[in-house]
């Protein structure tokens, strides 16, 4: 499936239930940058827009770019958040348009020297990547991890791995990471919601409810007062010049 209408069918899910970002990793793609309220970025990949209203609550002028429709339309409205359709390879703006463009949760779609050539030449400063994963020293994390494994429809999360790999050689850039942990806290419909926003699993037929039962077990198994924690960690890599 192309990648931009992956999610075109999980666009509500997506905006409830997917995490949001620290604070810290958004000051963290920010830093240096000066005084937020001076500052346009553009949000590639922006999906129903997580990323890119913690980007515009500090202050930022965002444009949010995302190819998907369904996904543009779950985003709640903000005041400073510009909507626009387009893709990481085009995306329609021009030279030196925005001191900097960020991806979050999204550029293991786009990990390509088209598109980081394009990122480059739209960003007066700086390209960032904001990216989570499950931090498995944890037990409920580790188990939850192995039920997505097991259901797995492809290698995106092999992707993912491969696209932090690929932006340490993002050309003619200085190169620097960091890391954020977080945890998602997840009631048992919560539970079902996150894994139905994951692109790479099953949302109906018979494999999508066994997948949906394996989740209500996992629930029972690690629950405590009607919750589990996601623990998460939210690597930040930089692209300065």
């Amino acid at each position: 499936m192309n990648s931009t209408q992956r999610f075109g069918t999980r666009a509500k899910a997506y905006a409830a239930f997917r995490p949001s970002y620290p604070p810290s990793a958004i000051d963290a793609a920010l830093a240096g940058l000066g005084d937020p309220r001076a500052l346009t970025i553009a949000d590639i990949g922006a999906g129903t827009g997580i990323s890119s209203r913690l980007f515009a609550d500090s202050g930022v002028h965002v444009i949010a770019i995302e190819p998907n429709g369904p996904m543009r339309e779950a985003a709640e409205p903000h005041a400073r958040i510009e909507w626009r359709d387009g893709t990481a390879a085009q995306t329609g703006l021009p030279d030196a348009s925005v001191d900097a463009a960020v991806a979050c949760q999204a550029f293991h779609w786009f990990a390509n020297a088209e598109a980081m050539h394009e990122l480059r030449r739209i960003a007066r400063r700086r390209v960032a990547v904001l990216q989570y994963e499950r931090d498995e020293r944890d037990a409920f994390s580790r188990a939850y991890g192995d039920v997505v494994r097991s259901y797995a429809t492809d290698d995106t999360e092999a992707l993912r791995r491969a696209a932090l790999a690929a932006f340490a050689d993002f050309p003619g850039a200085r190169i620097t990471r960091s890391e954020f942990p977080s945890r998602q806290p997840l009631d048992r419909d919560a539970l079902l919601g996150r894994a139905a926003s994951s692109s790479y699993l099953p949302a109906s037929g018979e494999e999508g409810e066994r997948l949906r039962g394996d989740l209500r077990a996992l629930f029972d198994r690690f629950q405590s007062s009607g919750r589990v924690e996601l623990a998460m960690v939210t690597y930040v890599l930089l692209a300065d010049w």
